[in-house]
């Protein structure tokens, strides 16, 4: 019956029923022929699951990044972002690539980063004479780094399901954001030279003190979330209100820029957005039950630990196993299905949680941009108003530096782990 319904699953996936579907169904099947558990224990796992404190970091994080997007925050990001880099061959390639370093530090999500920075990124190339498949390819490949750099909506579910420290995960995520940009950057360099892509006049002083003093108070959001976090201040989940707020303040009484309709009509996209997010969760939690009443993690870990115990060997195997999966898997579909299969895996051969977390994310970040169902791809076809095979083509040229990082970081555990333990101790 567990092999019917994991062939369902499989099946539901491939014709593209929606997620929560695809999960519940089968884990509803399966505890209602082959246990004598009464399906009343499903609704009640389903609202035990969703019943967390740390998860109520999610729709706070989601509201301020949906807010940042429409205050005005992102052209002037962009605008800060061209003084310090646009002067480099590749110009607004590499504009494209540090601004979504900085808004990562607002939005903890891919998704939001393609679709609220992405139209100023797009817009600009295009006016510049860029190519629209070198455009949004590296406007699609950048916002990968959204989720990489804290805070992010993935770190947090991670560290609810994989029960580790979010803080920990923020912090380990830092040097594999720092180095996906400079991996994507030195793709745009040698693209550029080939292409001789237009460069803008290198700033002065005073030009980037200008465009600095524009985007101070966009800059100060994530020293204020981060730095309170490290101080003590307030936990993960209040810093996701804190920065909620702080996005509603500075979009209304600094750039005056968002009203109230504005922030109206945010909130009901951000409640569909956690709505989407939290079934998902609830329903994979009950997979979750289901996994470890049949035992199935407990066998999957002793026929992989049959076969090697190198913990190289086994995450060269997660590694290829995440990347196939993130053609097909939605991100957080994916995260929540895995973490608790991988968990005693892990465990058993000493693989640190954050790192693997940091590695997991980053595997699931690629994802967004393979077809045939990567997300990043759809959103930045519709922007910049190419066909999906277009898309691709245009994203395909910078998978490569991102799975160069994603095995620095999985070999190289001090890319991950060395923040952690310098300021927390941990990791």
């Amino acid at each position: 019956m567990l092999t019917l319904c994991l062939v369902l699953l499989v099946v539901m996936i491939v014709i593209g029923a929606p997620i929560a579907y695809v999960i519940g169904l089968p884990v509803t099947l399966i505890i209602l022929f082959t246990t004598q558990v009464p399906l009343k224990i499903v609704p009640q796992m389903m609202t035990a699951a969703v019943n967390s404190f740390p998860l109520m970091a999610i729709p706070f994080f989601l509201l301020a990044g949906n807010l940042m997007n429409i205050s005005g925050v992102s052209h002037r990001i962009f605008a800060f972002a061209e003084t310090l880099v646009g002067h480099i061959p590749g110009g607004l390639g590499h504009v494209s690539v540090v601004a979504s370093m900085i808004f990562a530090g607002m939005t903890g999500s891919a998704v939001a980063e393609a679709g609220g920075l992405g139209v100023v990124e797009l817009e600009a190339m295009k006016k510049r004479g860029y190519d629209v498949d070198f455009s949004a390819g590296i406007v699609v490949s950048a916002a990968t780094i959204g989720p990489i750099i804290p805070p992010s909506v993935i770190f947090v579910l991670y560290g609810v399901l994989a029960e580790v420290s979010i803080g920990a995960l923020f912090l380990a995520g830092f040097i594999p954001g720092i180095l996906m940009g400079l991996a994507l950057m030195v793709r745009v360099y040698l693209i550029s030279r080939r292409k001789h892509y237009p460069v803008t006049p290198r700033a002065s002083a005073a030009e980037v003190w200008r465009a600095f003093k524009g985007s101070f108070f966009a800059l100060l959001m994530p020293v204020i979330i981060i730095g309170g976090m490290l101080g003590g201040v307030f936990t993960p989940t209040e810093a996701a209100v804190v920065a909620a707020l702080y996005a509603i303040a500075l979009g209304m009484c600094v750039y005056r820029e968002l009203t109230f309709a504005d922030v109206w009509r945010t909130l009901r996209v951000t409640g569909l957005q956690t709505a989407s997010v939290m079934i998902i969760t609830a329903t994979a939690v009950v997979l979750g039950w289901v996994l470890t009443r049949s035992q199935f993690s407990q066998a999957l870990t002793d026929y992989v630990l049959s076969v090697t115990r190198s913990p190289q060997l086994i995450l060269l195997l997660l590694n290829v196993f995440l990347l196939i999966s993130g053609c097909f898997i939605e991100v957080i579909a994916a995260l929540i299905i895995y973490t608790p299969v991988f968990a005693p895996l892990l465990k058993a051969v000493g693989i640190d949680p954050v790192h693997f977390g940091v590695v997991m994310t980053l595997n699931l970040m690629i994802g967004l941009l393979t077809p045939p169902f990567g997300m990043g791809l759809f959103v930045v076809q519709k922007i910049a108003q190419i066909s999906f095979e277009e898309m691709v083509r245009a994203a395909l040229p910078f998978i490569m530096p991102l799975i160069i990082v994603l095995g620095l970081i999985t070999y190289v555990p001090g890319f991950t782990l060395w923040l952690p333990r310098m300021v927390l101790g941990t990791g």
